[in-house]
């Protein structure tokens, strides 16, 4: 949640907001869930990590989407919008961000009630697909909604006042907006565009968040993003997650991915200890990227981000940028389609596919009836944007599941918008954001063989729906590229029908891959191994893997490198005064194969 002055909306007259969990005293505290307690005995299984964001839609479409066209097509979860009681701002239209002042933890929302709830948390488990809650934790109502109940399940409140839940001593006494945005302190106890800010240091009031939390856990929910969770301190999240229960049916504890917003103050980087946090830089330069045009420098992109690829939640635009920092969205057309089909096809962060209604008022609520209870979700209907069916997305989510980990390999920019890239032999992809690219070859990884173009149509049981291309056995083809359009090929959807290539069940997942490189250095100089996978950095050398000089004047280390992937690498030197002197040109090339024992040396001499 982010600021914008219509916020200046939130609260009213409180009386009876009971939390839809078991009835609690107001100062009774729920017990923490043991740090060891074990997992569900049958875990499910999820169909991947690609998160697609249903933004206000009610369960009942949530659930049927999950079983007709997010299961069948790979994506591995879906963030629901807030689904505790909220305020009902029927004279300003039902505002989509009335959904974001809780009244209390009752599960009944314009989206529906508990048990429509229920039935959508089993229908997409059912599915492979996870649920994960948009979960407000920072705050309850505002003074904009005062006057306003009583809330979605009949609750009555009061700015301060939650009968049964919450009183005028669970929150901080900074009772004014937040003013100096360079005070940590500030934006973590004022309140965030004059909603009430939760006293979340208080063992109480976290008690009271990690009930909900758990409640919706033991309705099956996977996980949770944490909505403004800058203005909360770390410790605080960091006692609330301690109290979460395992997850039934999936196993483990919820996953955890924080809202973020990366200023002078706060840095993400003191929240990734707690769980993922969502990287606005991604948003910001990759939007940006493809808005422009202007591809080339995604090449080392892990390098510009605020955090490590496994602690990003990464995302094109969500439902606050579309409508404060709308860099790109459905609205630009195919360009946004294009970046997103590039965000899940590169190796960085976990991808949060937005899927939006239609809206030209930043306020308007979903489509509604005239109570403003959300009408069902209907891909068909203009007034629901669904951009997470749209062909290259789509096919794409497929795309990500099929390649793994394999890094990226056989990189290929043609200027003006234009890049390509491979992700070791299991997939392959190429990007136009400028004009046409006429008829030319592409050199990949790939196995000899004919394969569909997913961006254009899935793979059928008869071939493909959309484009096919040959893949020589020199691993390359020949194609041509429309403006604003993506290609992309991966070894699971073969285009002669036959499915993906059987798998090796003893084969190695990971090899641990030895660098031994030959080479003399001087007192306080040390040597480093950099390349094109995340575990070799990604081509940044302050992540670069260092080598130990043991066996002078050989440095060695061993890397886990993911099976059957092939990558590039360079070995560099830094000096003590944080210089870096890297080989010369060419990057030297490996592959990992699939080696009797999940074993792999490279063995080389510094050039």
């Amino acid at each position: 949640m982010q600021l914008r002055p219509w916020a200046r909306a939130a609260v009213a007259a409180v009386l009876g907001a009971v939390l839809g969990l078991t009835p609690l005293n107001l100062r009774e505290t729920p017990a923490y869930a043991a740090e060891d307690s074990a997992p569900a005995a049958a875990a499910a299984e999820a169909n991947g990590d690609v998160i697609v964001h249903l933004f206000e839609w009610p369960w009942d479409s949530v659930a049927a989407e999950c079983e007709t066209f997010l299961g069948p097509n790979g994506y591995g979860a879906v963030q629901v919008s807030p689904p505790q009681e909220h305020v009902v701002l029927r004279d300003q239209g039902f505002p989509w961000w009335q959904d974001y002042q809780p009244v209390s933890y009752q599960i009944e929302s314009r989206r529906g009630d508990r048990a429509q709830f229920a039935a959508m948390v089993a229908t997409c488990r059912d599915a492979g697909v996870k649920i994960y809650v948009d979960a407000v934790l920072n705050h309850m109502t505002g003074s904009g909604s005062v006057n306003s109940g009583p809330g979605s399940a009949g609750s009555t409140f009061t700015k301060y006042e939650y009968p049964g839940i919450y009183g005028d001593q669970d929150f901080h006494g900074c009772r004014r907006d937040i003013a100096n945005w360079n005070d940590a302190n500030e934006i973590r106890t004022c309140e965030l565009v004059a909603l009430s800010d939760l006293r979340t240091g208080s063992d109480y009031v976290r008690g009271r968040l990690a009930a909900y939390l758990n409640d919706l856990v033991s309705l099956g929910v996977a996980g949770f993003r944490i909505d403004a969770a800058k203005h909360m301190a770390v410790a605080d999240i960091a006692d609330i997650r301690g109290r979460l229960d395992d997850v039934p049916h999936w196993g483990g504890r919820p996953y955890l991915y924080q809202e973020v917003i990366e200023d002078s103050a706060i840095s993400p980087t003191e929240y990734v200890g707690q769980g993922d946090v969502t990287d606005f830089r991604y948003h910001r330069q990759v939007s940006q990227a493809f808005r422009n045009g202007s591809l080339g420098g995604l090449r080392d992109l892990p390098g510009a981000m605020a955090v490590r690829g496994d602690q990003a939640v990464v995302f094109i635009d969500n439902h606050d940028t579309q409508r404060s920092d709308p860099t790109l969205t459905y609205k630009n057309g195919a360009a946004y389609d294009v970046a997103e089909a590039f965000m899940l096809a590169y190796p960085f962060g976990t991808p949060k596919v937005m899927s939006s209604f239609a809206f030209s008022d930043n306020d308007a609520g979903p489509p509604a009836d005239g109570d403003g209870m959300t009408s069902p979700a209907d891909c068909s209907a203009s007034a629901w944007v669904c951009e997470h069916r749209h062909q290259p997305i789509a096919g794409l989510v497929g795309f990500r599941n099929a390649v793994g980990e394999a890094g990226v390999t056989d990189w290929w920019d043609g200027g003006a918008g234009q890049i390509a890239f491979g992700r070791g032999d299991r997939g392959y992809a190429v990007f136009n954001r400028g004009s046409a690219i006429g008829t030319r070859t592409f050199q990949t990884s790939l196995p000899a063989g004919t394969y569909c173009d997913v961006a254009s149509g899935p793979a059928t049981d008869t071939g493909c729906a959309g484009d096919s291309y040959t893949v020589a056995a020199d691993g390359t083809f020949r194609a041509a590229v429309p403006a604003d359009s993506v290609l992309a090929l991966h070894v699971a959807a073969p285009g002669d029908g036959s499915g993906p290539p059987p798998t090796d069940p003893d084969g190695c997942t990971t090899v641990a891959t030895a660098f031994h490189a030959r080479t003399t250095t001087w007192f306080g100089q040390n040597v480093f191994v950099v390349g094109s996978l995340p575990e070799l950095g990604g081509w940044d050398p302050a992540r670069a893997v260092p080598l130990s000089s043991t066996d002078y004047p050989v440095w060695k280390a061993s890397v886990d490198l993911p099976a059957d992937t092939a990558f590039e690498y360079k070995y560099v030197k830094k000096n003590p005064d944080g210089t870096v002197e890297w080989e010369s040109d060419p990057d030297r090339a490996g592959r990992t194969g699939d080696p009797e024992g999940c074993e792999l040396t490279l063995t080389d001499t510094w050039r």
